[in-house]
């Protein structure tokens, strides 16, 4: 037998308020249990409630229907409970679907093994309404965190490889400029940005839910933890398998790069929708070193494959300037320095930034003051015959494949638009430092 029931505050299982709608699938031979396990849950308008009595068909059911957690008998006719937890483990779609073992068995050791094949909680039958109620929704809210956080982290590694395409676009539209064809590319670039902002506008809408859900699942912890400071045994084990306060910590953290990698993929778009609309575009002060720390939190998993990056920061101004264009040439300029470093086997791999502030006073070649960024790694260096290419549009000394030659002559291009100076200082075996001088410019 197989049942839906959705509260009486929502019309066909669906929440009329805007917190998410919650699943709960009920697994268990009684109509008892499930007419009990409904009044419960009837008045809440948040969770939409199935109920299924046929072991067999629990599986097919449970996929159909995705739900957020799922209560399951442990002992009924024909399949054992902890069989069934196996199936539900077992399958691509349910294996982490959060299940909520319900028995009137309160042996520890069947708890144990229950736990043990992937269990997330276990309640003696019938548990109280404010209890179960409880944990369905930190059960299902946590599931539905962890979905989120996965698809922000997938969002991010496609957001990386489709950011890389974007500044072959970009350099692409610079070249077809001398060709004629700025106005056609700048119809796509903008069409594409629209395509890249929706997207990019659900993952940022839902990072907000996230941060929510997270305060909220944090300050029920502690409310029990205040209510109950003492911890039976099992969720004192528990507590101590998942690292619960790393969790918290790193949870937060990884909250936070990801909302910084949304922000630069939204930057980059507004970018190409400026780049195409030049009547829209203007400098905005800028704080340079921000847009040097985001670049490296995006290129963070490639800095972890063994490379140290020392900062020597100075004091700077706010720069005048387009942050997003001058963020891409940081990023291209990283990216560079992290290649030439990967392919070395030292084990002594390290990016050295520094900034500084250059009066004019101290430079009789430049008439006003300026800001001044040296991006220097130890990697193998340069020989002069390719220090003298090395601006050149499409020119590249990596494999086929691995680099199309637009990057430098695209960072070089943004600097002159920013009436500044972009050089390289190379040699074989000394490494390769970028020098990057910008006017300060009212």
């Amino acid at each position: 037998m197989n049942l839906t029931l959705s509260p009486a505050n929502s019309q066909d299982g669906v929440s009329t308020g805007s917190v998410p709608q919650l699943t709960v699938l009920l697994i268990d031979d009684q109509t008892t249990v499930n007419q009990a396990v409904w009044d419960m849950l009837a008045p809440e308008a948040d969770i939409q409630y199935h109920y299924c009595a046929d072991a067999d068909a629990a599986l097919q059911r449970a996929i159909a229907l995705s739900p957020t957690v799922i209560l399951q008998d442990l002992i009924m006719p024909d399949v054992d409970g902890m069989s069934l937890v196996k199936q539900f483990r077992a399958q691509p779609e349910t294996c982490d679907v959060p299940i909520i073992m319900l028995s009137i068995n309160d042996d520890p050791a069947t708890k144990a093994e229950a736990f043990a094949i992937g269990v997330n909680d276990y309640l003696v039958k019938l548990p109280d309404q404010i209890e179960l109620i409880a944990r369905v929704r930190y059960h299902s809210r946590a599931y539905l965190n962890r979905q989120a956080h996965t698809m922000a982290l997938v969002a991010q590694a496609h957001a990386q490889e489709l950011e890389q395409t974007l500044e072959e676009l970009h350099r692409t539209q610079t070249q077809l400029i001398q060709t004629e064809k700025l106005s056609s590319l700048g119809q796509m670039l903008a069409g594409i940005a629209h395509e890249i902002n929706n997207p990019v506008g659900f993952i940022f809408g839902n990072l907000t839910y996230i941060d929510s859900y997270f305060e909220d699942i944090l300050n029920l912890v502690k409310l029990y933890q205040e209510i109950y400071p003492e911890p039976n045994h099992t969720i004192q084990t528990y507590l101590e398998k998942v690292d619960f306060e790393f969790i918290k910590e790193d949870l937060a953290n990884t909250l936070q790069s990801t909302h910084i990698g949304v922000e630069r993929i939204v930057q980059i778009v507004l970018s190409l929708r400026n780049f195409s609309r030049h009547d829209h575009t203007e400098m905005k002060p800028s704080n340079i070193h921000e847009g040097i720390d985001s670049t490296l939190l995006i290129l963070g998993h490639r800095l972890k494959q063994g490379i140290e990056v020392t900062k020597d920061y100075g004091e700077l101004p706010l720069l005048n300037c387009y942050q997003a264009q001058l963020n891409q040439v940081f990023m291209n300029i990283l990216n560079n320095a992290i290649d030439a470093l990967l392919e070395q086997a030292q084990l002594d791999k390290r990016i050295a930034i520094q900034t500084a502030f250059i009066p004019a006073k101290l430079n009789p070649d430049q008439a006003t003051d300026h800001v001044e960024i040296r991006i220097r790694d130890n990697g193998p260096g340069m020989p002069q015959e390719v220090q003298a290419k090395l601006f050149n549009a499409f020119f590249t000394t990596k494999p086929v494949g691995q680099g199309t030659g637009l990057g430098l002559s695209i960072c070089q291009q943004i600097i002159k638009n920013h009436q500044g100076n972009l050089h390289a200082v190379s040699a074989p075996g000394q490494g390769t430092e970028f020098v990057i001088q910008l006017p300060i410019i009212e």
